[in-house]
C-alpha cells in the first residue's frame, strides 16, 4: 500500500531555516505523474538561491524543494510509457523523456503546499515522467543523484556551450559542485590550461583532484594579474562564472580573448545588473547564459554512466558530506559558509547499493 504522509523539507519564507514535517501525499496520481520513493538527494546552489529569494519574490510559498534526487517507482499514473513500477529513477529538472504533467498538490496543516515537476527534499515525490530518467539496478545509488545536475550541467556546459576544443584555455570561476565537473569535462577534452578560482582553499584543492592544472584563491591574490601571467594579455578561450557575483562575471568578461567566450551559469540577485564594454561583441566575442549545459537527460545520463562505468569520469570523489533528511538545515548553512568542499549527499530513503 502506498503512503499516504511523509517528512519533508518545506521552504515557508525566504531567508529562514527549512522547516522539517508531515506532508500528506496527493490521494490519486493524474495523467503523467508518477510517485518515486526517494532514496538520496544532493542540494544545488540553485536551491541556495530560491531560499535566498535571488531572484525575487517568490510567489509559491510555502512549497518543497530539490532538483537532483535518486529513488524507486512506487505508482504510475495514466499514460506513462518511459518508467514503469520498481524502476530505479534518477530525478532531474531539465526536460527528458515523457509526459510533462502538472505539478502535484500536497497538503500540510490542513492547507494546499505547492511543488514543481520534480521535489527531492521529501521522503516521497509526485514527479513529471519527464523529470526520471531510469538507470539499471546495478548502479550506485549514491551516486545517482549528481547526474541529475552538477555532472549533467557541468559536463553540459563544456561539450554544449563552451564546445571546448583540445588545447584550449578555460577559467572556471567558482569551484562547487558544478564548477568541479566543468573542470572535469575540461580535463577530459585536454583543455590546457584549466584554472579554477574560488574564495575557499579547501574547495581549490578538490578543483585540483578534479583537473585543474592552475587553482587561485580569489581572496588572496590579484586574480587579473595572475589569470593573465598564466594565459597572457588577451585573455582565456573560455571563461565560466559560477557564482552569479556581477563583479565576478563583469571581470570574466573582462579576461575572456576577443573571439572567446564567457558563458554565465550562476544568476545574479534580481535588479543586479552587470555592465560590459559591448563592442567586441560585434567582432566575435560571445556572452551567453548556460540552461542546465543544455542537457538532455535521456541521452546524456546513460553516455555519462558509460564514462563512469569507464574509469573516466569521477562520481564517488563527488561527495565530501552526509546528512540526513532532517539535518538538512546544517548542510545548507555548511554550503553557505564554504564548508562543504565537493557535493553534499542527503539521505533520505534506506536503500544502498554501494560497488
Amino acid at each position: 500500500m502506498n503512503p499516504k504522509t511523509m517528512q519533508a523539507a518545506i521552504l515557508t519564507e525566504q531567508n529562514q531555516p527549512l522547516k522539517i514535517d508531515e506532508v500528506t501525499l496527493p490521494e490519486k496520481l493524474f495523467y503523467g505523474q508518477v510517485l518515486v520513493k526517494v532514496f538520496y538527494s544532493s542540494i544545488c546552489g540553485s536551491q541556495i538561491g530560491e531560499i535566498k529569494g535571488v531572484k525575487g519574490e517568490d510567489k509559491y510559498l510555502p512549497h518543497l524543494l530539490g532538483h537532483e534526487g535518486v529513488g524507486e517507482v512506487l505508482e504510475v499514473g495514466p499514460e506513462i510509457k518511459h518508467v514503469k513500477h520498481g524502476d530505479h529513477v534518477i530525478m532531474h529538472w531539465r526536460k527528458g523523456d515523457g509526459i510533462e504533467a502538472n505539478p502535484p498538490k500536497y497538503t500540510w496543516n490542513g492547507k494546499e503546499l505547492n511543488a514543481g515537476f520534480v521535489t527531492t527534499f521529501n521522503e516521497y515525490a509526485v514527479v513529471s515522467e519527464n523529470r526520471l530518467t531510469p538507470v539499471e539496478h546495478s548502479f550506485d545509488l549514491q551516486l545517482a543523484p549528481f547526474l541529475g545536475c552538477a555532472v549533467t550541467t557541468g559536463l553540459g556546459v563544456i561539450t554544449n556551450n563552451a564546445k571546448l576544443k583540445i588545447g584550449e584555455s578555460i577559467v572556471i570561476f567558482g569551484a562547487g559542485g558544478v564548477g568541479l565537473n566543468i573542470i572535469q569535462g575540461a580535463a577530459l577534452t585536454s583543455a590546457y590550461p584549466i584554472i579554477g578560482v574560488d574564495l575557499y582553499d579547501n574547495k581549490l584543492e578538490m578543483a585540483r583532484k578534479f583537473g585543474a592544472t592552475h587553482v587561485i584563491n580569489s581572496k588572496q591574490s590579484n586574480v587579473v594579474a595572475e589569470i593573465q601571467n598564466i594565459v597572457g594579455s588577451q585573455g582565456a578561450d573560455v571563461c565560466v562564472d559560477n557564482t552569479g557575483n556581477t563583479q565576478v562575471i563583469n571581470m570574466a568578461y573582462r579576461l575572456t580573448q576577443p573571439k572567446g567566450k564567457t558563458i554565465l551559469v550562476g544568476v545574479p540577485k534580481i535588479n543586479d545588473n552587470i555592465s560590459i564594454y559591448s563592442l567586441p561583441l560585434h567582432f566575435g566575442k560571445i556572452i551567453t547564459g548556460s540552461h542546465g549545459g543544455e542537457t538532455v537527460p535521456s541521452v546524456d545520463i546513460p553516455r555519462y554512466i558509460r564514462l563512469y562505468q569507464a574509469g573516466k569520469l569521477k562520481l564517488k570523489e563527488l561527495i565530501t558530506d552526509r546528512f540526513s533528511l532532517n539535518k538538512i538545515n546544517v548542510a545548507i548553512e555548511k554550503m553557505n559558509n564554504g564548508e562543504i568542499s565537493g557535493r553534499c549527499l542527503i539521505e533520505i530513503g534506506n536503500k544502498s547499493y554501494e560497488k
